[in-house]
């Protein structure tokens, strides 16, 4: 599938659906983000998007919507150094090490929105290997306690394609927040 097919798939409902929860103008990344099909639809949105991706002809095409970064993230270092964003975003990615950096790239009253698959997927397709699939809780217990859960899903999906997945979408609590901010979020 070539990077411009890709960047007109749609956004993955998951992110449709959390995503009304970031403040206009957020500085968003879209972590692995392959051909961009999160990026446009956030820039659409008045966001700031940042795309990483090791696939340079897939961040090509993207160069006029977002702030675009080739790095290797398995590999290389952590090309965003302490810099944290508004929200974090990953579907169909993922890589443990990575998984704290992620974390502590959410801002204070930032949020992340994870969402890629689970173990059970080698019943239906592809990936198959163990290592790219989610172990049962895993997305909470990589969160927790930075973030607080907003929402968690873990099994098996039908549409776009069958698939057992794992969805989070969680905040970072900002340190002078009320409690009315903490506990009346909108989902």
């Amino acid at each position: 599938m070539t990077p411009e097919a890709r960047n007109d798939a749609p956004p993955s409902p998951w992110i449709v659906r959390h995503a009304s929860l970031l403040r206009a103008g957020g500085r968003v990344l879209d972590v692995a983000c392959g051909g961009g099909r999160h990026v446009g639809w956030l820039r659409q949105r008045g966001h700031t998007v940042f795309a990483v991706d090791r696939n340079a002809e897939a961040l090509a095409g993207l160069r006029d919507l977002a702030q675009v970064q080739v790095a290797d993230l398995e590999a290389g270092p952590w090309p965003y150094g302490e810099q944290t964003f508004d929200a974090v975003v990953v579907t169909n990615y993922l890589w443990r090490p990575l998984l704290p950096r992620i974390v502590e790239a959410v801002a204070p009253g930032g949020f992340l929105f994870y969402e890629t698959f689970a173990l059970g997927q080698a019943s239906v397709g592809k990936p198959s290997n163990p290592d790219f699939l989610l172990r049962p809780g895993e997305l909470l217990d990589a969160v927790r306690p930075a973030l607080r859960v907003l929402a968690f899903e873990d099994g098996f999906v039908q549409a776009p394609r069958p698939a057992y997945v794992q969805r989070i979408a969680a905040v970072r609590e900002a340190p002078n927040a009320s409690a009315a901010d903490r506990y009346n979020l909108p989902i």
